[in-house]
């Protein structure tokens, strides 16, 4: 590593809600809640494969990190060759019901898979504005 490159710190990441992400997001009626949930998006722009914990199974390749106060999750994927951080799905944590967050995201994934045109990718809307 050359001299320059130790004074630029760590790579800054691209983060990017998809369109679904962004209405969940905007769903969340505290906006107290929503800020903070904000703030941990934010966050993702530094170092991502280290936050929060890898998926399984129909969710693998996505991560997940709490957010506002361990009631949140905010699942994401992180594309190394773009150095992008794509969040797909904000919402609660309620195990065992469908709105659980990790259920809604695999129905997002599977959803995707079938219709590849809507597949979570980057979506016109970004981080610029959360709130």
């Amino acid at each position: 590593m050359g001299a320059s490159e130790e004074r630029t710190g760590p790579i800054k990441w691209e983060i990017e809600l998809t369109p679904t992400a962004l209405r969940m997001l905007k769903a969340v009626k505290d906006v107290r809640e929503r800020r903070l949930i904000a703030k941990t998006i934010d966050r993702l722009a530094s170092e991502p494969e280290k936050q929060g914990k890898p998926l399984v199974e129909e969710l693998a390749g996505y991560r997940s990190v709490r957010a506002a106060g361990q009631r949140y999750r905010v699942i994401y994927k992180v594309e190394q060759s773009r150095v992008i951080v794509i969040v797909i799905a904000v919402g609660l944590r309620k195990e065992g019901d469908k709105r659980d967050i990790y259920s809604l995201a695999q129905r997002i994934v599977r959803l995707a898979m079938r219709q590849p045109s809507e597949a979570p990718q980057p979506g016109k809307e970004s981080k610029t504005s959360h709130n």
